[in-house]
């Protein structure tokens, strides 16, 4: 699978890779999220957030990170910049240094904001 562009980020030894996908249905962003659980076995997380507009549907996942700290801000992103039909996946490796809820939500923020410019 090809995705639009990638970015890596590290915040504290922690890892933050960050994918773009166009896309049009649920069955693409399963696909993708596969694809990128193979890729990336060691994750200690995958969490991600899609806009897609016929039928109009969002969705952010969090995938074992605090509620509300990572899928529902690359969400946000893209809400804020009006984009729809894409999916952003950050694959976390986590660092041993815990970030806190307001440091996770900067960096899955600005992973996702790095990843659409």
């Amino acid at each position: 699978m090809e995705f639009d562009k990638t970015v890596e980020l590290i915040e504290k030894k922690s890892k933050f890779i960050g994918y773009c996908l166009h896309c049009k249905t649920v069955e693409e962003v399963q696909k993708a999220l596969n694809e990128l659980k193979n890729r990336h076995k060691k994750a200690t997380h995958i969490c991600f957030a899609y806009s897609l507009s016929s039928p109009f549907l969002e969705k952010a996942v969090d995938d074992g990170e605090p509620g509300g700290t990572a899928g529902r801000p690359i969400l946000s992103v893209l809400q804020k910049k009006n984009i729809q039909d894409v999916c952003v996946f950050v694959v976390r490796y986590f660092g041993g240094i815990k970030l806190g809820a307001g440091g996770l939500v900067r960096m899955y923020t600005k992973t996702a904001s790095e990843v659409l410019k």
